[in-house]
């Protein structure tokens, strides 16, 4: 398991896992800046130029998921992470690549008032520290509508590290601090068959949804299960995802090769189409759960700018297969010749 602390720079975050590693068995501390520094060595300067912070860095976030993981093998028990995370998708991606690994993550929250936040970042000796903390509430306070409901929340104000960690400890204990609902399947180990659906309103925009557990927006769907038809795979995902059971198989658009990128192991790629939305259809659509931060049609040209490239260029196709009334073969979302 993983407790993972949370607030802003600041909020006292290191000396509280300090604390709360003497109060949970078998529990070790993990300090993901570790990683940051490693990658500030490692790193030709050019790549380190292009981010203004090493979270902005896809190794980053790929590494701490992956160490974390190796030291649970290594030392079992309880990961203590003290580590800011205030943009969403990362905390996503990252407790998602964890999730996939079948570890809990139980996410808490530091939540000072700004007043004593103000007066801590103070009370620091470093200017270059001070700077960039003061500099950092601003991001921090946006990002607590996401984070106070996501996180078991302390507001340790008037609490020491000590006491911080004891109501932790004590919420651990209680399962009052819930382990954080980001559902994700087990990485894969060889290439993959994945089928997704493009649904239509009465505009013709496509349906696209953002997913919990990954960066970037993507098509209803998921993979392929052993033994399972394609288009089976497909109604079902989407049943799953948003409470839409289709009435008759979908028709298949595109099938794409995707070709292996390391770490990727890449696979098939199947787009079928799932047809008009009636609007009554449209409203009974369901929420998004753990799965899915938010579901929205957009036009082509929308598509664009929240797809991924390789799969836009598999939604343009696909489109094109549906004006035409064919299927096209994919080859890296290009046409086969």
């Amino acid at each position: 398991m993983i407790v993972w602390i949370n607030g802003a720079f600041g909020a006292g975050k290191t000396s509280t896992a300090r604390e709360l590693t003497g109060l949970v068995p078998d529990s070790v501390l993990y300090d993901p800046e570790l990683i940051g520094d490693a990658l500030r060595l490692l790193l030709p300067r050019k790549r380190l130029d292009e981010v203004t912070d090493y979270q902005d860095l896809p190794s980053w976030r790929r590494l701490v998921a992956d160490t974390a993981a190796a030291l649970l093998a290594e030392v079992g028990g309880v990961l203590v992470v003290p580590m800011t995370l205030l943009r969403q998708e990362y905390r996503d991606e990252i407790f998602g690549a964890l999730a996939a690994r079948r570890i809990p993550v139980r996410h808490v929250l530091l939540a000072p008032a700004e007043t004593i936040l103000r007066e801590r970042i103070g009370s620091r000796a470093e200017v270059g520290a001070r700077d960039w903390s003061y500099a950092h509430i601003a991001p921090y306070q946006q990002a607590l509508g996401w984070l106070t409901a996501d996180a078991y929340v302390v507001d340790n104000g008037a609490l020491t590290p000590g006491q911080t960690a004891e109501r932790i400890a004590e919420a651990i204990r209680t399962e009052t601090a819930a382990v954080c609902e980001i559902v994700q399947t087990p990485e894969p180990t060889r290439e993959t068959v994945a089928a997704g659906v493009l649904l239509f309103d009465e505009q013709d925009r496509v349906l696209l949804v953002d997913p919990t557990y990954k960066p970037g927006w993507e098509f209803p769907g998921g993979v392929v299960e052993a033994g399972e038809a394609p288009a089976r795979a497909a109604v079902r995902e989407v049943a799953e995802e948003l409470g839409l059971v289709l009435d008759r198989a979908p028709g298949l658009l595109v099938i794409d090769w995707e070709p292996p990128c390391r770490p990727a192991y890449g696979g098939l790629r199947l787009l079928f189409d799932g047809g008009l939305l009636p609007a009554e259809e449209v409203a009974q659509l369901r929420l998004p759960g753990p799965e899915l931060r938010e579901w929205r049609f957009v036009t082509e040209q929308e598509a664009a700018e929240l797809l991924p490239p390789q799969r836009f260029a598999r939604l343009r196709w696909a489109l094109r297969a549906r004006e035409r009334g064919t299927v096209l073969n994919l080859e890296a979302s290009n046409p086969v010749p």
